[in-house]
């Protein structure tokens, strides 16, 4: 699973791309709970989806216990990889566990933007998202309200010039 393209033909384009011969049907009921439990979430409506299965045919043992750990993580709260590491019994595997992190298929399912490299700063690589959007995730869920502003929050918040008129 991925994040949309920023508008929809772009997403439909790449699903097409990707998978030729799919067609769009009406979700089943499993997957329409699913669809209504990240659309809560986009809202900020704290919701758990930690109980919505995952194909994890092909990832790798290692990645499971990462992803399985990672969605345990709780809405707006954030753990650092070598957090997640520890808690594997693992501690020496911080890298490892960011490569799970960054291939993660299965976006906002498994909430790879609860995690961060270093506690406090949502720098760095975020796997298909990208910085914004974990960043973005992260305010809808109230996990950056304690940390230090900084000079792209300040431009973001900045007030467009007004017009002379």
């Amino acid at each position: 699973m991925r994040l949309p393209e920023a508008r929809e033909i772009e997403t439909r384009r790449r699903l097409l791309l990707q998978f030729p011969e799919a067609r769009e049907v009406t979700p089943p009921v499993d997957i329409e709970l699913a669809i209504e439990g990240i659309v809560a979430l986009l809202r900020g409506a704290p919701c758990d989806l930690s109980d919505v299965p995952l194909d994890l045919a092909g990832v790798a043992p290692f990645h499971r216990r990462v992803y399985d750990t990672v969605r345990l993580i709780p809405y707006g709260q954030t753990r650092t990889h070598a957090e997640l590491a520890a808690r594997l019994g693992t501690s020496g595997a911080v890298h490892a566990v960011g490569q799970a992190i960054n291939r993660n298929p299965f976006a906002i399912l498994v909430p790879c933007h609860r995690t961060l490299v270093t506690a406090g700063h949502t720098s760095g690589f975020a796997g298909n998202a990208g910085i914004v959007t974990r960043a973005r995730l992260l305010g809808i869920e109230g996990a950056l309200d304690d940390r230090r502003p900084t000079l792209f929050d300040a431009l973001l918040s900045a007030a467009p010039p007004q017009a002379q008129g």
